[in-house]
């Protein structure tokens, strides 16, 4: 792991063009070998997309996976380059909510695009955050990425999943944004069974009431490549009017068709290499071999 990060320290001073090329054909060979995870992406278009060919879901999974071979190795700038530099390869449209932040708790919505370490960047470049962290089973590799994304500010508060809710809670009544990951399958707990591209997934009803308890706005915020290599983009949208007053499914519901507009745009960027529909309601089969 050592050698690795030399590595990718290494990899970092490159001009971002060529580290971006050098990333996507890492992504290249990851997915003819990685088989399994190649399995996934192509079981989740399938499902998403049943009217799509087969050929352009294989290309949007080798696209995806090209991409995410990008972010492994364009991290390396987010840990060792120095701000003024990540600040010239982010577009930040229309500007990063500073204003929100310090009127009242703000919980950003970061959905699982391939660019998402950019948001928590950016936005602790000028403001202290907060959010959920597993740890890595590589001790090496964890304090590397732990200290990748505390570097920009002195206040990053990064709370295990075992610790619960009420760090986060505190955290916002300080006016600490917290940044969530809202659409991954956790199972059926504290989650609803709502439509994601037609199929139910098991998604958290969390955000709408960790909002209420805290009377935080949520802003979704996504990330995505620049053309030609030219850094990324990272665009906030207006807050979410109203989404504490709906009911928890809901809730669940619009922010799963928020997410699908945002997939739509970029689709190859969005993970599709995630287990999506691990959680099956009951009496429904298993979509993936190993479940």
């Amino acid at each position: 792991m050592r050698f690795f990060l030399f590595i990718l320290w290494l990899l970092h001073w490159l001009p971002l063009p060529i580290l971006g090329r050098l990333g996507k054909g890492l992504g290249t060979a990851s997915y003819y070998l990685m088989k399994r995870r190649r399995h996934i992406a192509l079981t989740n278009l399938r499902l998403c997309f049943p009217d799509m060919s087969e050929q352009e879901r294989r290309r949007i999974a080798l696209q995806h996976f090209q991409g995410y071979g990008r972010s492994i190795l364009e991290r390396g700038i987010l840990w060792w380059a120095s701000i003024e530099r990540i600040k010239k390869l982010i577009q930040v449209e229309p500007a990063v909510p500073f204003d929100e932040i310090q009127a009242g708790p703000v919980i950003f919505l970061c959905p699982h695009f391939v660019c998402l370490e950019m948001p928590g960047a950016i936005i602790t470049m000028g403001s202290p955050g907060c959010s959920i962290y597993t740890q890595q089973k590589n001790r090496i590799f964890d304090e590397m990425l732990r200290k990748g994304r505390m570097r920009f500010h002195e206040t990053v508060l990064l709370f295990s999943r075992s610790q619960g809710i009420k760090p986060i809670i505190r955290a916002l009544h300080k006016n600490i944004p917290f940044l969530m990951l809202p659409d991954m399958d956790f199972g059926s707990r504290d989650a609803e069974f709502v439509p994601f591209f037609g199929q139910l997934a098991a998604t958290l009803i969390a955000p709408s009431r960790l909002a209420a308890a805290t009377h935080a706005k949520v802003i979704p915020v996504i990330a995505t490549f620049l053309p030609d290599y030219k850094g990324w983009k990272v665009t906030f949208y207006p807050p979410w009017e109203h989404f504490t007053e709906l009911d928890a499914k809901t809730a669940a519901r619009y922010m799963n068709e928020f997410i699908e507009q945002r997939i739509l745009e970029t689709p190859s960027e969005y993970l599709w290499t995630h287990r999506r529909f691990k959680t099956r309601p009951e009496g429904y089969p298993s979509v993936y071999p190993d479940d």
